[in-house]
């Protein structure tokens, strides 16, 4: 080779980057008009479960979610009634009619046993998928509700999937999708991780981004793919949430993580029948779709709807509200414990590390985000105020708009199935968990 040869054959490599880069980065943009065309609310009820009084399987205590499996069953993850542990979490099956199956799981450290069950899954087969903090897993049960065998969460920190995030099934199988909504649960597996990396003489590896990681669970271990890269807001600044007393190994973990704002945009996904994936990830009104496998947003729906600036009247009005509530956290991380156990003479020691309360600069336009089986994105839009639900629009992941529900017509469907099943989880007038199964109209399904 001569010396003119590598400088011919960077240029030759820069005209073909030059040429490739418009088509990495094409992007097929569909502005929908702001003019609502309403769609009437015509469905058909096919049954409801869920009694205040009645056989075990009835009764409902904290009903998390509800998902169908190909053959139109309905599966819900319930607490145990009565349950004073986070392990006892049951899962109950009823057929396309409403008539119960099965049930399964029971609280234990063993195969099948759930040890901190954090979601579920549930595959086209049937196959349910339990993320399981405490195994550090993901348990498989067949459709029978047989365990069928545990898939180990390994990896490096930073690379290990969190089993605290959020579970959708891939319709292709073998896989599901995973991914935080805030903030407040990508810091959570930051904080984890950081502990872990501490014991083991490592660093901090602080969230630059909410992915969207596809789990494929056909072996021993998952196999953790990011198949998304969704915006993470800037949060507040770290250096004033670490109090000057807080332990050397709290200010390595901490002093890098920025917290959770309130009414910070959240990460909206969901999954198309071929395996893409549709998501949200702004304050802005913009549907991002990505084709399987592609890694790269192919269309964006967006319409010209505008975010509200956050002002002074709605931050009072937020923290009178969070000071009236009893019992939770609020809608933020307000405060960590840090326990130090004692050795020879020195006690146990507690550090409270108590995080501002930061706020977003405006209020997200969607607040929701369901697909269906053939395709329809469901999209809920924010309400009058800032904590409530609107109008639900209907799309096409090709970008047609088909119409919107009127704020209060419906609630956004928990779950889509097959041949236009819809499952909603309500509450009666004595707050009695239910959970109603519909069939949609052919043009939203």
């Amino acid at each position: 080779m001569n010396a003119s040869q590598p400088a011919r054959i960077r240029s030759l490599l820069l005209v073909v980057a030059m040429v490739a880069a418009p088509a990495l980065q094409a992007q097929e943009v569909i502005e929908i008009p702001a003019r609502d065309s309403r769609i009437d609310v015509e469905f058909e009820e096919v049954y409801r479960v869920g009694v205040l009084e009645g056989e075990d399987w009835e009764m409902f205590a904290r009903v998390a979610r509800v998902a169908f499996d190909a053959a139109g069953n309905l599966y819900v993850f319930d607490e145990t009634p009565g349950s004073t542990r986070s392990g006892e979490v049951r899962v109950l099956v009823f057929d396309a009619a409403g008539r119960f199956l099965r049930e399964f799981g029971s609280p234990g450290g063993g195969p099948g046993e759930f040890n901190r069950p954090v979601d579920f899954a549930v595959l086209r087969d049937g196959t349910v998928v339990v993320s399981d903090a405490g195994h550090s897993g993901y348990q498989l049960f067949d459709r029978s509700g047989s365990f069928e065998r545990m898939v180990r969460a390994g990896g490096e920190p930073g690379d290990r999937p969190a089993l605290g995030q959020s579970l959708r099934a891939d319709p292709r199988g073998d896989a599901v999708f995973a991914f935080a909504g805030g903030r407040l649960g990508v810091m959570t597996h930051s904080l984890v991780e950081g502990l872990r990396s501490l014991m083991g003489g490592g660093s901090t590896v602080q969230p630059m981004s909410r992915p969207v990681v596809r789990i494929g669970l056909d072996g021993e271990a998952v196999r953790a793919d990011t198949v998304v890269t969704g915006w993470l807001p800037l949060g507040g600044d770290p250096d004033d949430r670490v109090p000057d007393g807080a332990p050397a190994q709290v200010r390595e973990i901490l002093g890098g993580m920025t917290g959770p704002t309130v009414f910070e945009p959240p990460l909206l996904v969901g999954v198309l029948p071929d395996g893409g994936i549709v998501h949200s990830d702004s304050s802005a009104y913009a549907l991002k779709v990505t084709p399987p496998g592609a890694r790269q947003v192919s269309r964006i729906i967006r319409r010209p709807f505008v975010p509200e600036p956050v002002t002074p009247a709605i931050e009072r009005e937020y923290q009178r509200r969070a000071a009236n509530a009893r019992g939770g956290l609020g809608a933020g991380l307000r405060m960590l414990e840090f326990r130090q156990r004692g050795g020879g003479n020195r006690p146990a020691a507690t550090t409270n590390v108590e995080l501002e309360t930061t706020y977003y600069h405006e209020l997200s336009v969607l607040r929701g985000l369901r697909t269906t089986w053939n395709s329809r994105i469901w999209v809920q839009r924010r309400g009058d105020e800032p904590n409530s639900d609107g109008s639900i629009d209907v799309l096409t992941a090709d970008g047609e708009y088909v119409g919107t529900y009127a704020t209060g017509a419906t609630a956004l469907p928990d779950a889509f199935g097959p041949d236009g099943m819809a499952a909603f989880i309500e509450f009666d007038e004595l707050d009695v968990a239910r959970v109603v199964v519909r069939r949609l109209p052919s043009e939203v399904r």
